[in-house]
């Protein structure tokens, strides 16, 4: 009796936290029974569907189809939407070439994007042949394909077009117009003088003359950021040990297999040179392995692989006299050069005592791979590619990508140009980093009428601290690399040959500003709406009432007394 009255006062659940549809065993669930979505409309709102409309298919059919050599000959290869697409799509999801491929085969609005009829259950195409695709779209084909997709989408959403006035722009900078009249420098001016002391010339001469600004020279307008960053391959975290230790394994391959090239070709060899394989490793694990390592030890174990390195090379040259021709394929040959490399420039460190040399090689798989020296507080040293990026109004533009560490205040006036190239004109203010901020670019842009927003040199003036790069607003293009690195993995490039990888990255920027335009295609009919509303509800009754105090209501309306 005491237990019912205790369950009578248990509360009871008010929600459902399981289904209670009937359970059907797998057996019975049949695929062409099963109620499939497939026959109803695609959603318009998609991502994928909205993307497709914004993307100008044609121009990149135009763009792709200059990378192929028979456009006249042979068999037709595949559709460059198709190529393109699942090349947009690997990024934007951040997947592998295999993923990329299954995803594609079991989504409706990733076929729908790529361009095909109907939904179809065939992959589209090999994995593998994302590595030719990414061979034929290098990086420039991929900035080409980045500013023709920007075109489109400046004329239709003003993405290129309007500036940082817009009010659904929160991520960037509010930044007043300040129109400037100083002419351009005369191209007829001697090597000596800089275009900002001829500007300063000028004025000493005619101080109280007015400057009439050529109507022909485009005004400078729009903003302009810029910054650079590294973009680390996917490789082991190379150490002289372990670097000489791959080389040296690497080395012994390349001997087993001209031996075999050998014995085919004479039948009376001699014999296999030795390579005391089994006790270099053993030298090499002895060392690896332990937890904590002394310089002694290190240098120690250096010696002995370079050693064991040394001895291999020597025979590589010994079997290489015995043919008329280097029986080598190009990869095999491609390692021989790499090692060979790799040997000197670590006989040079040892010998000298240094950890210092130009053009080091740091993984003897991808030998185009250079050390950027950063001085982040997580990484000091990374290793990959170093590219340099400018922001505009949201949308990103890859201006430079080196495999060689390049000093950044060298490239800001090549970026200018390229900035005057797309839009017609040129800034009219940058936001840059210390870096670029040296005397020479200060002088030129000062001459072309381009606002610097840094810190000045020496000491500044009353009104000099409008100029200064406030907290926050280089934040657009710090979050651009975040986004990049976090979202669409720029931090681990995957891909191992140093052209695949230029368009790895190039790919990438794509995706940013992709994204973008995804992103303004949801909001903005959003926005239209609600000004219609408040247009509709506010200020229509308004206009349509007579005014007491005027003829128009409107100048009434927004008047100060």
């Amino acid at each position: 009796m005491a237990l019912n009255q205790v369950q009578s006062n248990m509360p009871k659940a008010q929600k459902n936290r399981a289904s209670k549809s009937a359970y059907i065993s797998p057996r019975q669930l049949d695929l062409p029974g099963f109620e499939s979505p497939f026959t109803q409309h695609l959603d318009p709102n998609n991502r994928w569907v909205k993307l497709a409309k914004q993307v100008p298919w044609d121009k990149i059919y135009s763009i792709y189809q200059l990378q192929l050599n028979n456009r006249n000959y042979g068999a037709s290869g595949i559709n460059p939407r198709v190529a393109c697409g699942a090349i947009m799509i690997k990024h934007i999801c951040d997947l592998s070439d295999r993923e990329t491929i299954l995803q594609i085969q079991e989504n409706i609005y990733m076929q729908y994007f790529i361009g095909f009829p109907s939904f179809s259950k065939e992959p589209v195409f090999d994995p593998s042949l994302f590595v030719e695709l990414r061979k034929r779209l290098g990086a420039v084909q991929i900035n080409e394909i980045t500013e023709t997709i920007m075109g489109i989408a400046g004329s239709e959403n003003s993405v290129v077009e309007k500036q940082e006035s817009a009010p659904d722009k929160a991520d960037e900078s509010v930044i007043t117009e300040i129109v400037k009249d100083t002419p351009l420098p005369n191209p007829n001016q001697p090597d000596d003088i800089l275009p900002g002391d001829e500007i300063l010339a000028s004025d000493e001469v005619n101080p109280e003359q007015p400057k009439v600004p050529d109507p022909e020279v485009p005004s400078n307008e729009g903003t302009m950021m810029i910054d650079t960053t590294a973009c680390p391959q996917d490789i082991a975290y190379p150490t002289d040990l372990n670097l000489i230790n791959d080389a040296r394994e690497k080395s012994e391959d390349l001997i087993d297999a001209l031996y075999e090239f050998l014995k085919i070709q004479k039948a009376n060899a001699k014999k296999k040179p030795r390579t005391y394989r089994k006790i270099a490793r053993k030298d090499y694990l002895k060392i690896a392995q332990k937890k904590r390592k002394t310089h002694k030890e290190i240098r120690c174990g250096i010696r002995k692989q370079l050693g064991y390195l040394g001895r291999n090379i020597h025979h590589l040259h010994e079997l290489l006299i015995c043919f008329k021709h280097i029986p080598l394929n190009k990869h095999q040959y491609k390692y021989l050069l790499v090692i060979q490399t790799l040997y000197e420039q670590q006989k040079w460190m040892y010998d000298n005592k240094v950890h210092r040399v130009d053009d080091r090689i740091v993984s003897i798989h991808q030998p185009h791979v250079r050390p950027i020296v950063r001085g982040k507080a997580t990484a000091d040293v990374e290793f990959g590619a170093k590219i340099q990026v400018s922001i505009m109004n949201g949308m990103v533009f890859l201006e430079e990508l080196s495999w060689d560490a390049f000093n950044e205040g060298t490239r800001l006036m090549g970026s200018i140009e390229n900035y005057k190239r797309r839009f017609g004109n040129y800034p009219e203010k940058v936001f840059a980093d210390k870096i670029y901020c040296n005397r020479e670019n200060r002088s030129r842009l000062k001459a072309l009428n381009i606002k610097l927003m840094a810190k000045p040199l020496g000491r500044p003036s009353a009104k000099a601290v409008d100029n200064h790069l406030r907290p926050g607003e280089r934040n657009p293009i710090e979050g651009k690399f975040g986004q990049a690195k976090t979202a669409y993995g720029m931090n681990r490039i995957k891909a191992r040959l140093n052209q695949t990888s230029e368009s790895w990255i190039a790919s990438i920027v794509l995706v940013l500003n992709l994204i973008k335009i995804i992103g303004q295609g949801l909001f903005c009919p959003i926005r239209n709406i609600i000004l219609q509303q408040i247009i509709a509800v506010f200020i229509l009754p308004i206009l349509k009432t007579p005014s007491k105090m005027g003829i128009f209501p409107c100048r009434d309306l927004f008047s100060r007394p």
